[in-house]
């Protein structure tokens, strides 16, 4: 691999340009970066289409081109400095289909994380280039900017900005992330966040998985594929409306604590994100570009859990979903005012790599990944780097079959046959008694 220097893309300057945003208490329970990849066929738009599409979109998202910084009390905020998003140009010697047969070895195929994220490019950009007119795209971008609906937003106007060259219209995004977080005049919390999004407790799996130990180099990530007319089964199973997210989840959840062999009496939680744009009093924009994301957990015995009808399961799950409402809402913001001097720690996986009994989901069904069309066709994958956090999913739709849905999914590598052979089966699963 061939890389060219580094650069800088600066677009014309935001009306919000200097402004030094405080981050609200959404962006700081999500101090980490994130990566993806986007693998696209040739032919491919050339680099050039792809740099002067992203500074004309970009251009709309001035969180984007910013840096995070630390002010004088000690408290982080984003600068919208303009400083411009960090490109990477990659040449490799060698054709797509034989560099790049799976997301086994990603590492070199997007921008590494730096260490240190205040002063950092808060997105950086890797265009790999292959011999035989190939595209790989891997894009780095710092959470405390924005979440996934809003960087789906800003993939979308990208595409659409290459697409429609001159004549692009850019979006108006709601920016105001002070309007997201106001608190009340007298801020009063009525849930413990300090242990649920931030520290040690029921967000913190840590807390409950000591026991649960494995060699981190026996954690396996693998893939499954869920066509679509199995998707229709499941949802009949269900009975009644049912999301496909909500209906994977139910089957996944059953089927790795079926493998995982967990006592039936012992108690498994999912760790599950929810959009609180349309969950806030008043409800926040949907296109508002930040953070606005927190978690809900349903949390069933294991022996109930494979007990129970899948719409029994769904059940759960929306129950535990209903419970992140306005007030909740409310509450975090309430606390977030209180706290706004303390340096908390976000709860999600402090000090683990193994979450059983629990597992953590993350969906990207809701993105429009078919809308990430350069002009040449959407991408023919959508990857993310491995993960070494042992019961971790994502659920993507998948490019490659209309309706279907790929599972990417973190297990110990003794569990990997017990759930790939049970993984397309329907069939009532018992526990053992004890785990063995």
């Amino acid at each position: 691999m061939e890389i060219r220097s580094p650069m800088m893309l600066k677009p014309a300057p935001h009306p919000l340009a200097g402004e030094k945003v405080p981050l609200t208490v959404f962006d700081r329970v999500m101090d980490m970066f994130m990566s993806s990849v986007r693998v696209y066929p040739p032919p491919a738009p050339s680099n050039e289409a792809l740099k002067e599409g992203l500074l004309r979109a970009v251009a709309a998202y001035p969180h984007l081109t910013g840096r995070l910084a630390v002010d004088g009390q000690g408290r982080r905020f984003l600068h919208l400095n303009n400083e411009g998003v960090l490109v990477i140009e990659a040449v490799v010697r060698a054709d797509l289909a034989d560099a790049f047969p799976d997301a086994a070895n990603l590492e070199d195929i997007y921008p590494t994380p730096p260490q240190e994220c205040v002063g950092a490019a808060v997105l950086q950009i890797k265009l790999n280039r292959y011999r035989c007119g190939g595209l790989v795209i891997g894009m780095t971008c710092h959470h405390q900017a924005a979440d996934g609906y809003s960087m789906s937003a800003f993939g979308t106007a990208w595409a659409r900005a290459v697409r429609d060259g001159k004549d692009f219209v850019a979006p108006s995004p709601f920016l105001d992330r002070a309007a997201t977080a106001v608190p009340r005049s007298t801020p009063a919390p009525l849930f413990d966040h300090r242990s649920i999004e931030f520290g040690r407790g029921q967000g913190s799996s840590s807390s409950r998985s000591s026991s649960y130990g494995g060699a981190t180099d026996k954690i396996k990530n693998i893939t499954v594929h869920f066509p679509a007319g199995f998707i229709a089964e499941l949802k009949a199973r269900v009975g009644g409306r049912c999301s496909t997210f909500e209906c994977l989840l139910a089957h996944v959840w059953k089927r790795i604590t079926a493998a995982r062999g967990l006592r039936r009496e012992e108690f498994t939680q999912v760790r599950l994100a929810v959009n609180c744009r349309g969950r806030a009093s008043p409800p926040v924009p949907m296109d508002f570009f930040g953070n606005m994301v927190l978690w809900a957990f349903p949390r069933l015995q294991a022996g109930d859990l494979l007990g129970l009808s899948y719409g029994g399961v769904v059940g759960a799950i929306r129950d535990a979903l209903a419970r992140v409402d306005h007030e909740y809402v409310q509450s975090l913001v309430d606390f977030g005012r209180l706290t706004e001097d303390e340096e908390l720690v976000r709860s999600s996986n402090v000090g683990t790599a193994v979450l059983c009994p629990d597992i953590q989901v993350t969906s990207w069904l809701g993105f429009r990944l078919h809308q990430l069309d350069f002009g040449t066709g959407p991408p023919s994958a959508f990857l993310r780097p491995e993960v070494a956090l042992e019961g971790h999913m994502c659920f993507v739709p998948s490019t490659m079959a209309e309706g279907a849905v790929e599972l990417r999914l973190v297990v110990m590598e003794d569990q990997v046959a017990a759930f790939k052979n049970t993984c397309y089966s329907l069939d009532d699963i018992s526990l053992p008694s004890s785990r063995m």
